[in-house]
């Protein structure tokens, strides 16, 4: 090829290179653009299925009637609890006690004949609602069936789970009818009607794992049921017809309050003191 030509051949390309090259970064631009748009649009959708995920474990483990937790979550919940208790044990520096109080609700029968299912289910929600909020933020309450409550208390000893226990009776005690009809009048004195009767547990004392637990609670319910409710019980000391002959009953059925003075609702929802019991 002669000079002129070869020449004008690099001029030609020269010409286009530029052009060539402005395209190519074009097309990039766009590339990143898109790529940038798409992880956008995959972030927001990781987001909604994480929420949607969230919700429905929420649901999962929350009780549709009352919203506090289910079955299911407490069983998880305690048996997490034990495990770290045991852990605490074995440790042998910081021991952690784990009280369980086992509440049963009486009096909703009359309510249903007398305002309708409807109602007492309201109740029993707003019922529910209340006993959490007599509980700290590390305690669990949940549903246990029917009109049945479980309680687990942490860091909790014998000492600071009969005060718990106190103040459950206290408000159930003290509940009032919710959800009137529109135009009834409300009267202030009026009260529910409602009773419990609590049943205390407490690990390692009453049994090292939670079927253990739950059944040394339900016969401390039996206890507090048999002595006409509205009280609680420990299985430290049960009537001689729930564990044995040497057993002697527990005096005593629930005050109104610590050495007789009314209680105050949310009077103690502190964490625990350095021996495990909640402080006076």
């Amino acid at each position: 090829m002669s000079t002129p030509l070869l020449l004008q051949a690099l001029a030609v390309l020269g010409a286009a290179a530029p052009a060539a090259a402005g395209g190519l970064a074009l097309r990039r631009r766009r590339c990143r653009a898109e790529h940038g748009a798409r992880e956008e649009e995959l972030l927001a959708k990781i987001a909604e299925l994480t929420e949607e995920r969230d919700e429905l474990a929420r649901t999962a483990s929350c009780d549709p009637l009352t919203g506090v937790w289910n079955y299911r979550h407490l069983q998880l919940t305690l048996d997490r609890e034990i495990e770290r208790a045991r852990r605490a044990e074995a440790t042998a520096i910081d021991p952690r006690p784990l009280s369980v109080l086992l509440v049963e609700v009486a009096g909703f029968d009359a309510v249903v004949a007398e305002h309708g299912r409807t109602r007492a289910n309201a109740m029993l929600r707003d019922l529910a609602q209340r006993l959490a909020m007599e509980i700290r933020g590390c305690d669990t309450l949940g549903r246990y069936g029917g009109e049945e409550f479980l309680a687990l208390l942490p860091d909790t000893g014998p000492e600071g789970a009969a005060q718990v226990a106190e103040r459950l009776c206290w408000s159930v005690r003290r509940h009032r009818l919710t959800d009137r009809h529109p135009g009834e009048s409300a009267d202030p004195g009026e009260r529910s009607g409602l009773t419990a009767s609590v049943g205390l547990a407490v690990l390692p004392r009453d049994g090292a794992h939670a079927a253990l637990l739950l059944r040394a609670a339900d016969r401390a319910l039996a206890a507090a049921r048999a002595a006409g409710g509205d009280c609680w019980r420990s299985t430290e000391r049960l009537p001689a017809e729930l564990t044995g002959p040497s057993a002697a009953p527990v005096p005593g059925k629930v005050s109104s309050g610590p050495g007789g003075a009314p209680l105050t609702p949310h009077a103690t929802t502190v964490g625990p003191g350095p021996t495990g019991d909640r402080p006076q």
